[in-house]
């Protein structure tokens, strides 16, 4: 028995058109899932269809946003009619308005709530009938994995709206974990730290900080899409059957450094 084939399995991975998202669907795929990909920009998504078709995975691509309660809705209904079911979902999709309190304005504190935090919620309640369908048919059942960050356990000083969605993810995981646990779904978030993807782009463009962050890391770099394939597998599979309502922390060991 392989404890990590996915063959058969059916995933959607929100935001999957890049950055982690995109590591982990690529992650997925290769293990044997179809994987349906999400994301705002449709364009960049063509790109993210060919990197999957090139590892012979049967992929779509769903435009929408998930701060829409009914594009949540149809990006599962579509999922399911395309592939036939829904196994896995993988809530990535992220936002980053920077913001600090005194100052930051409603919409932007929304911005972060609405994307990392309440379209995470729509999406696992939209996918919940299907999910607890795979726990009862499969001995691995269905699997909920929420992306997280480092900021779910620490605080930024200049993202208050940022580190509250990105807390509340670590919450919603446990939360889902105990009430949806007897219905065969495993829910699980991963904690990721300082990543190359567009949403850090900036925070490399600040001189000094990107070789700090490097310095401090005792892996000595910064991290990759590609470096969460592993973890989105593992969580996936009927390797981690035991393993529930779980934040892991990928981040090249930064947040352990004390000196």
């Amino acid at each position: 028995m392989n404890l990590f084939d996915l063959t058969g399995s059916v995933a959607i991975v929100t935001g999957g058109n890049g950055g982690i998202g995109l590591g982990m669907a690529k992650g997925l795929a290769g293990a044997g899932a179809k994987v349906m990909i999400t994301g705002r920009n449709a364009a960049k998504a063509e790109g993210a269809l060919q990197e999957l078709a090139a590892l012979g995975a049967e992929a779509g691509f769903i435009e929408g946003d998930v701060r829409d309660e009914a594009t949540c809705g149809r990006m599962i209904s579509e999922t399911v009619e395309r592939f036939g079911r829904l196994d896995i979902l993988v809530n990535n999709a992220g936002a980053h308005a920077h913001g600090r309190a005194g100052s930051l304005s409603l919409e932007d504190w929304y911005v972060d709530i609405d994307t990392n935090l309440t379209g995470m919620f729509l999406l696992c309640r939209a996918a919940y009938p299907h999910l607890k369908s795979a726990g009862a048919e499969r001995p691995h059942g269905g699997r909920i994995i929420n992306v997280g960050s480092l900021a779910s356990t620490g605080a930024l000083s200049y993202s208050v709206n940022y580190c509250a969605s990105k807390g509340g993810v670590l919450q919603l995981t446990k939360a889902l974990a105990v009430e949806w646990g007897p219905d065969g779904i495993n829910t699980n978030s991963i904690l990721p730290g300082w990543v190359e993807t567009d949403i850090t782009a900036g925070t490399k463009n600040v001189e000094g900080l990107p070789e700090m962050i490097a310095g401090r890391t005792p892996t000595g770099r910064w991290g990759q899409p590609a470096d969460f394939a592993g973890i989105a597998i593992y969580l996936a599979c009927r390797a981690s059957d035991f393993m529930n309502g779980a934040g892991i922390t990928v981040d090249g060991g930064y947040s352990i450094k004390l000196l």
